[in-house]
């Protein structure tokens, strides 16, 4: 499949939870329709051509201009991280492992 063959004409509509999934916003349609659900505003986006699929992306993002702020991005990047890494933020949560031996310690 070609982009070419992808774009859709100027009347046709596309759904939002599909287009954020086509231009890679999400990785699946089920967390882009979950997000529309919920009401997440995590991105403000200038819609320039609607696609019908998915594009890698390298290609879909010039199908958006991204106009979100930077102040959101930096948030997002780290919540990103944090979940990534699977570290948890100092002192919120359970303890870990180490945590753990080290209060036995202290009790015993």
């Amino acid at each position: 499949m070609k982009a070419a063959d992808i774009i859709k004409t100027e009347k046709k509509k596309v759904r939002l939870d599909k287009y954020l999934w086509s231009i890679r916003i999400f990785k699946t349609r089920s967390q882009a329709t979950e997000a529309i659900d919920k009401g997440r505003k995590n991105w403000v986006i200038r819609v320039t051509q609607v696609l019908e699929g998915r594009l890698a992306y390298a290609e879909a993002i010039k199908y958006y201009e991204d106009l979100t702020p930077i102040e959101e991005l930096e948030r997002v990047r780290q919540v990103a991280a944090t979940f990534q890494t699977g570290k948890r933020l100092s002192k919120i949560g359970r303890p870990t492992k180490k945590d753990r031996r080290d209060l036995g310690e202290l009790l015993d």
